[in-house]
């Protein structure tokens, strides 16, 4: 075990080293990063000292060991928008997006596992196909034209949800509604299809021949096997989530969280802030990863961790 925690940290600094090469010749080689940052208007006096003061004026080797040097310190500098630390502001936000992503996740898997389940004990029958043709509409359904037709419906016909912020803990039924759906779409289709594969085994077969309880069968030992793939999903649209997934329904709904920060920052060229929030994003989708490893041991013991 401890030599594989040890090579998935050594894979996931890989990627978070990637992922920090990528960020520093994006901002630093396309273009001149200061033009970006200060407004047209400035004179070039103001651009030699803004780039000095960057540290832009020195040469590029030196740049990248400043770069990573700042990095291992989790100092990006001050955003150049809010005048204040950049990871700072991402510290201050992530955890609202954290919050939407577990309860939009959550939802959606307290409702796809018994569909995809029930759906898969008749396949073909009445409820299988309402199941299946749901999934497929909500698929199809854009996310952020499905964010507008809710707030359409319960914040302006009903008037019994706020349409934006997170104030309150009902600012976040909403939002968590328009990201679970289309996970749930997925993941429903997922479990249906693996508990199909599952129920039709030779050892299901068997514990049913035995006498053994429907409860058991089913959800001790079909749903058991089938949830190596199910698990996957569900890592992957969480991952999704963090990596910029949610920025369509945090934009939606004005919630304030990373994914909101990062298109506002876009939108004022604060490439200081852009940086730290892609950084935070890697890192988060690393430790998911290993997460979900474990997560993997934890369900089938038989799995070898290498």
């Amino acid at each position: 075990m401890g030599i594989f925690i040890f090579k998935r940290l050594i894979h996931g600094l890989i990627v978070i080293l990637g992922v920090t090469l990528i960020v520093f010749v994006v901002t630093r080689m396309v273009g001149d990063p200061v033009k970006v940052m200060l407004p047209l208007e400035s004179t070039q006096e103001q651009r030699d000292a803004f780039k000095k003061q960057l540290g832009l004026d020195r040469p590029i080797p030196v740049q990248l060991v400043n770069f990573l040097k700042d990095i291992a310190r989790l100092d990006f500098g001050d955003s150049l928008w809010q005048k204040r630390p950049a990871m700072e502001i991402v510290f201050e936000k992530l955890p609202l997006t954290l919050a939407l992503t577990a309860v939009g996740v959550g939802l959606a898997c307290v409702f796809a596992i018994p569909l995809g389940i029930i759906s898969a004990l008749r396949p073909g029958g009445a409820l299988d196909r309402l199941t299946v043709f749901g999934s497929l509409l909500g698929l199809s359904m854009p996310q952020f034209w499905m964010g507008l037709l809710f707030i359409l419906l319960f914040a302006v016909q009903l008037r019994i949800l706020p349409t934006s912020g997170s104030a309150t803990p009902s600012h976040i039924i909403l939002p968590a509604l328009t990201m679970a759906l289309p996970t749930l779409a997925r993941l429903v289709m997922l479990v249906r299809s693996s508990m199909i594969d599952e129920l039709n085994q030779p050892y299901v077969k068997t514990a049913f021949a035995r006498g053994l309880p429907f409860v058991r069968v089913v959800g001790g030992h079909a749903l058991k096997n089938a949830g190596l793939p199910i698990m996957t999903l569900i890592g992957w649209e969480v991952i999704r989530s963090l990596a910029g997934y949610s920025v369509v329904v945090e934009t939606v709904f004005a919630w304030p969280g990373i994914g909101l920060t990062a298109i506002q920052a876009i939108e004022r060229e604060d490439l200081i802030l852009i940086q730290a929030i892609v950084f935070t994003a890697a890192i988060s989708v690393v430790l998911i990863n290993i997460a979900m490893d474990f997560i993997y041991k934890l369900i089938d013991p038989r799995l070898k961790l290498t």
